[in-house]
């Protein structure tokens, strides 16, 4: 092809999506089907046409539609959403739109729309809420005293894969939230701020969120949205309402904190974001060795705001020694990231313990670490599995108190095969911590390898719940569910998510595609995956994973099979 064949215009492009297709589609292939024509014919495209507009790509639910002009693609875009909502059908057969509108360059090559243009609509179109609308600030800025339907500004958000923040803006204004609320007070603990100036402090500073989690998330009658959820906010300029929307939370508390010359400062402010009304706002000033009592001050502000009253859970294990503390902050988000950076936290974890060897939470983290090293990342069994048992089994007997040490022992056991153990040590974890979500993803994948899979489905859509934005290993747990379901389709779809796609996951996409007769593909990736855990083999994974269900472990092994992965 010559570049005398390609056309470069500007354009307004809309992107629709139909919200939770394969989930209509599983439930009733005909119906859906059906009910996606009649939407196609008898709202979208009459909706095009009177406004100018042009479908050039239709990908299964998905359209992308180009219009001369902005005001004629918002104007069509809410024409659209205004019918399908008005549509009186059953919830669960609904057919919602999400919408993004984007006003920019493009290229036409005779047979497709590509560019930039048509890339940021399709970012937009995932930030719009079900029957909502999400248009950039070049959009905006054209259809003001043009459209007389209000949009909410959303400000700057990074979209995923884009290098530069957009500004968003979004309809209606009153918007309800993506996910639920649930019935008892939800709040969202933003990354704090680091003010220091010194970026040695920032793992100080993420320290200091993940412990008021952490303790918040211990105290009865509060929903608490997990660390790993919030972290994707880290360093950017964010609108409290849209966090609050997307993570299906009333409440978020943000705030800064500086540490120097010995001395801890946090402002923090509590916001009820439907409404944008502060709770409150305060100054805290402490000496770095108070840093825990001031940790607990904030929470006991919090929960009396939200809660009514004062519940003081049991206190956990505090270090004393503030280097093992910044040391174990830095080893938390290292273990689960690869087999590198696990090795990388091994080395810090074993530093925190030497300079303070009763320090539960490193003692519950080096279990975990060693436990990943021998059942996931190829490292030898032995001393590593001896180690992760000894490890947590001392970091309980620490602190008993603490839901994390707990579930990291439960994890362990399972994989030990000491069944009522395990199941013991979880429960007391969610006693501790019901919103702990990583004891409820764990319990998944035991549940599932138990052959319990509707209970494993149940956990992970819990823990889901509490950490909508999740760690990779979170997506791994729902993939081998969903495969254990022999949902083939949905289990391809969540392995294929970026989050999880390159991790050890590999695995049970390269099973799932053998399963649905894509050979070709699925060894293809079996090779890949293979890439990055050469050690291993079917008769390792049989042996460390605590299968009690014949017919699960049969099924899974008959996808590694196929796929082409190594017996020994």
């Amino acid at each position: 092809m010559t570049d005398q064949s390609l056309q470069r215009r500007l354009a307004a492009i809309v992107v629709a999506d139909v919200v939770g297709y394969s989930r209509l589609m599983e439930a009733d292939e005909v119906a859906t089907l059906a009910n996606l024509r009649e939407l196609r014919s008898g709202t979208i495209e009459p909706a095009v046409m009177r406004h100018n507009g042009r479908i050039f790509k239709v990908v299964g639910d998905g359209f992308l539609i180009e219009f001369g002009s902005a005001v004629e693609a918002v104007a069509a875009a809410l024409e659209m959403q205004r019918a399908t909502t008005a549509v009186e059908t059953s919830g669960d057969r609904r057919l919602l739109l999400r919408v993004g509108v984007n006003l920019g360059d493009v290229i036409d090559d005779g047979s497709d729309v590509l560019g930039d243009g048509v890339n940021v609509a399709a970012r937009l179109e995932t930030q719009a809420a079900p029957g909502g609308i999400c248009i950039s600030a070049s959009v905006h800025g054209e259809i003001v005293g043009k459209i007389s339907d209000r949009f909410f500004d959303a400000g700057e958000r990074y979209l995923k894969n884009l290098t530069r923040p957009v500004h968003v803006w979004h309809w209606p204004d009153a918007l309800q939230s993506i996910l639920p609320l649930p019935e008892i007070p939800s709040i969202a603990v933003l990354p704090f701020t680091n003010m220091s100036g010194d970026e040695a402090d920032a793992p100080f500073v993420d320290g200091l969120t993940e412990d008021l989690i952490t303790d918040l998330s211990r105290t009865a009658g509060l929903f608490v949205i997990a660390r790993n959820s919030v972290y994707g906010y880290k360093g950017k300029a964010v609108n409290v309402r849209l966090v609050a929307q997307e993570l299906g939370v009333r409440y978020v508390l943000e705030g800064s904190a500086r540490r120097a010359m010995g001395r801890v400062r946090i402002n923090a402010q509590l916001v009820d974001a439907p409404g944008g009304r502060h709770l409150w706002a305060e100054r805290f000033d402490r000496t770095v060795e108070d840093v825990f009592e001031l940790q607990d001050e904030v929470n006991a502000k919090i929960v009396e705001a939200l809660v009514g009253r004062l519940t003081i859970p049991t206190p956990r294990n505090r270090p004393k020694n503030f280097e093992a503390y910044d040391l174990c902050v830095r080893a938390r988000l290292l273990t689960e990231e690869s087999p590198q950076t696990e090795r990388e936290a091994y080395m810090l974890l074993q530093r925190a313990v030497k300079l303070e060897p009763t320090y539960a939470e490193a003692l519950g983290l080096l279990a975990y670490n060693r436990w990943l090293a021998w059942a996931h990342f190829g490292e030898p069994e032995d001393p590593n599995r001896r180690m992760a048992v000894t490890s947590a089994q001392k970091a309980v007997d620490l602190d008993p108190n603490d839901a994390g040490c707990r579930y990291v022992l439960g994890t362990i056991l399972a994989y030990e095969r000491r069944w009522e153990e395990s199941e013991a040590a979880f429960a007391k974890a969610l006693e501790l911590d019901p919103n702990h979500a990583d004891t409820w993803a764990a319990m998944s994948d035991v549940s599932v390898l138990d052959g319990r899979v509707a209970d494993g489905l149940a956990q992970i859509e819990k823990a889901l719940r509490l950490n909508p934005y999740p760690a990779c290993w979170y997506l791994c747990h729902l993939g081998q569910a969903q495969y254990a379901a022999r949902d083939y389709e949905a289990a391809s779809a969540t392995l294929r998510r970026e989050d999880t796609y390159r991790t050890n996951s590999r695995k049970f996409l390269a099973a799932t595609l053998a399963q649905l007769g894509h050979h070709e593909e699925a060894r293809r990736e079996a090779e890949l995956f293979l890439i990055a855990h050469p050690h291993f083999t079917i008769g390792h994974w049989l042996s460390s994973q605590p299968l009690r269900d014949a017919s699960v472990r049969d099924h899974f092994v008959d996808g590694f099979r196929k796929a082409g992965l190594p017996e020994m």
